[in-house]
This record gives structure tokens, sequence and C-alpha cells, in this order.
């Protein structure tokens, strides 16, 4: 399950896992961005909030997530992954690989610093 906000002003999506993520979660996360990156052109930033990687809660949604992301990508400008995982770092590495936003990694105590840098541009 997934809790978002878009804050349009900053033209930012805060995103935070809150148990297995459902294909209706990535569904409700699209109907609210893409008019906005229709209207706008973009998303400056998205901002993970996660303390561990709830994992899905099945292939289809698993599949879903692949898809927002694949459909997505090119449209945010920053991703900071918030969280105290070690996984935190890894992702932030793995990710740029595959995805044209800039990502960083940030620890959770940090919420200030991440919300600068995704305004930062």
């Amino acid at each position: 399950m997934i809790e978002f906000i878009l804050d349009k002003d900053l033209a930012v999506v805060h995103v935070r896992p809150t148990g297995p993520l459902r294909k209706e979660d990535f569904d409700a996360l699209a109907k609210t961005v893409d008019p906005f990156i229709e209207q706008t052109g973009e998303l400056k930033g998205l901002l993970l909030e996660v303390a561990r990687f709830p994992g899905w809660e099945d292939i289809g949604a698993a599949v879903r997530h692949i898809r927002f992301v694949r459909d997505h990508h090119r449209k945010i400008k920053r991703v900071a992954i918030v969280t105290d995982s070690v996984l935190g770092e890894a992702a932030e590495h793995v990710a740029s690989h595959f995805v044209a936003a800039e990502i960083q990694h940030f620890h959770a105590d940090c919420l200030r610093k991440e919300k600068e840098w995704l305004g930062d541009q």
C-alpha cells in the first residue's frame, strides 16, 4: 500500500509505502501525477520515504511497478530515497543505471535536506 501527496507548488510527489505494494497503488499514483505532468511537462522530484521495502502483494503489482517506472522515469528530474536501510545506497547506485532521473540517498533524519535538494533545480 502506498500513501502519496503531490505538492503542485514544488512539483514534487512524496511517496511513502505502508505495506505490500498493490496494482491499485500505481494506478492511483498515475491518476494523480499524469495530469500534472501533462500540464507542466515534468515533476521536479519524487521523495520516496521508506523504512524498508515492503515487497509486492503479487506478481501483477511488481509488473505494474516496473511499468510505472518505465513510463515516468524520464518525466521526473530528481528522486530522493529517504531511508536508514542499507539498501538505500544500493538502490541509489543500481537505479541510476535504469532511471533517467538524478537519484540521491538520504538518511531518515535529513528530511529538510532532501526537500531542499529536490527544490534546488
